[in-house]
């Protein structure tokens, strides 16, 4: 409850925070970013819209896979991709990164009303809607063509002016190709 006062403060005190969003009844995601970005972001994960999602990306968090994950995909006024376990280590061979999941299966889409504004995190997926796996995306801003074609999984609560503050990409189709920001770690609260 404490915790959930403190992030409305937040909100209320900072204009470039303000958003329409509250700290929901899912467990919260909660990610610490290091490189150009510095800082916390929390993200109320949507369990309630994306049970399978949400508890695959817990699962994932909670085992350490994305600790160190880079920001791989990052386009300016679109989104930052990351959580690819598999290629997308920091100190890696970077060269594959985008491509690869987790040793978890494929996940079916969990598509929703939500819609895909500034903050929400989705899914990131090949061309099937039933490929997505650990990848996740958030928003800079609003992404209407979105809406019923990637499973929305949660909504930055705390933290938006990190996310603002993330590496973009100068490679093609946003591939950040050198020094990209990294989830340093990912917790979870329950």
């Amino acid at each position: 409850m404490l915790r959930k006062a403190l992030i409305l403060a937040a909100f209320a005190a900072s204009p470039a925070l303000a958003q329409d969003v509250v700290d929901g009844p899912g467990p919260n995601l909660v990610i610490e970013i290091a490189g150009v970005a510095n800082g916390t972001v929390v993200i109320d994960m949507a369990d309630h819209k994306a049970p399978k999602h949400v508890a695959q990306i817990v699962e994932l968090a909670k085992s350490g896979a994305y600790d160190g994950v880079v920001f791989h995909r990052v386009i300016d006024g679109f989104m930052a991709q990351t959580g690819d376990v598999s290629n997308g280590k920091a100190g890696g061979d970077l060269s594959m990164a985008g491509t690869g999941g987790s040793a978890l299966p494929d996940l079916p889409a969990e598509f929703s009303d939500l819609a895909f504004a500034r903050g929400v995190v989705g899914m990131a997926r090949a061309a099937d809607p039933d490929s997505a796996n650990s990848q996740f995306f958030i928003m800079f801003d609003q992404g209407d063509f979105l809406n019923g074609q990637y499973t929305v999984v949660g909504q930055v609560i705390s933290g938006m002016e990190i996310v603002d503050a993330i590496k973009r990409g100068d490679g093609a189709n946003g591939e950040v190709t050198s020094e990209p920001d990294v989830m340093a770690k990912v917790t979870v609260q329950e």
